[in-house]
């Protein structure tokens, strides 16, 4: 087994620079020279409070900006001379998000300003102007903005290549699909085909003459039937791909319709108010109920399904009763139908419930949670 990497969660890093950050700036303000008309408690708030906003700096870029020039002009004003670290931070952050224009002007006006914050506690234009340069060089600026914009750039071009590598997958597993479709149709469809007209012929032949059909021919002639049936569904899931829009839960009365047609008396209930929700659980929807009815119909020997849509606040349920043969003493063995819906059901995060009812019959439920579709 391989070990897995540990993580810092991006909160805590970004918490941890913020006291880091927050406790180089006290230091310094601490162990630096003051001017006479130095205000020692707004100063060291002003630096705490500039350091602490880092923490912030990766959810609200552009107010952790506005917060650390403040508060460098803040504490300049009050007689410290500290370099405005926390706004160079300030600026990588926002530069790294997409605002570089933002970040530029910041800057800009954060050095036309700065003398300004120096001159009320120096009261000498010389002096405030040095100490302003001291504070904030534009050379750490440009680093600062150029070191965002790299780690932006880069996170772009892998993000692009995230989703480059997850559609040639998508369509690797598209084409890997239809092969499958193809060859089974070439190769497997005509071999059943055969069966199931070699022994239709030989039953009608011989109820023509007047013999008795053999049981086993009988039992051929079904299961050649039901084998054209099942392959046909599954070459139709199989070439069932992106390019045509995939069945959903507008597609379920034609289910319910089709399934009267064939003499299973079915009901369709619709209860809660319908709402858009994502494809996969519109398909994985339909599917539940295809295959509910198609097992109905083969095997529970029923005379009756209904069908319920119910959409709830946080989750589309879909249920299929029949009144079949199934009982709780007496269950049908499970089929590679219901494996089928349990693994998709599961896929989304759902439940599923598949089991006899207290008064005969069968019962199909599955529980799809729903993140609304915007």
């Amino acid at each position: 087994m391989g070990s897995r990497r540990f993580e810092i969660p991006p909160d805590v890093r970004d918490a941890a620079i913020a006291v880091g950050v927050t406790a180089a700036l006290l230091i310094t303000g601490a162990s630096g020279q003051r001017s006479a008309a130095s205000h020692e408690a707004v100063g060291y708030a002003l630096l705490a409070a500039g350091g602490l906003a880092l923490a912030a700096r990766r959810r609200a870029p552009v107010p952790v900006l506005a917060v650390t020039g403040l508060c460098a002009v803040g504490y300049q004003a009050a007689g410290f001379d500290v370099p405005v670290v926390a706004f160079l931070f300030a600026v990588y952050a926002a530069v790294r998000e997409g605002h570089r224009t933002l970040a530029v002007v910041a800057s800009v006006a954060l050095i036309a300003v700065l003398p300004l914050g120096a001159l009320i506690s120096l009261h000498d234009v010389g002096e405030a102007y040095a100490r302003a340069r001291g504070a904030l060089e534009i050379a750490w600026l440009l680093a600062a903005g150029a070191a965002g914009e790299a780690l932006r750039q880069a996170e772009r071009r892998a993000d692009e290549a995230e989703r480059t590598r997850e559609e040639t997958a998508r369509r690797r597993a598209d084409e890997e699909r239809l092969h499958i479709a193809r060859e089974l149709h070439d190769s497997l469809t005509h071999q059943i085909s055969v069966i199931k007209v070699q022994s239709e012929v030989a039953v009608h032949v011989a109820r023509r003459r007047g013999e008795h059909v053999p049981e086993a021919l009988l039992a051929i002639q079904e299961a050649g039937r039901e084998a054209s049936r099942e392959l046909r569904a599954t070459l139709e899931a199989l070439r069932d791909d992106d390019t045509s829009p995939p069945p959903g839960l507008d597609h379920v009365p034609e289910l319910v319709k089709r399934a009267g047609t064939n003499g299973l008396e079915t009901t369709l209930t619709v209860e809660g108010q319908p709402y858009d929700v994502p494809a996969a659980l519109e398909r994985t929807a339909y599917r539940i109920v295809q295959e509910s009815l198609r097992n109905v119909a083969r095997h529970a020997a029923a005379t009756s399904a209904t069908v319920l849509v119910d959409y709830r606040g946080d989750a589309v349920v879909v249920r299929v009763d029949d009144n079949g043969r199934a009982t709780a003493a007496d269950p049908p063995p499970p089929g590679i139908g219901l494996l089928g819906m349990r693994e998709r059901v599961t896929a989304l995060g759902g439940r599923l419930r598949a089991e006899p009812r207290t008064a005969g019959g069968f019962t199909v439920e599955a529980e799809l949670p729903a993140e609304r579709a915007s």
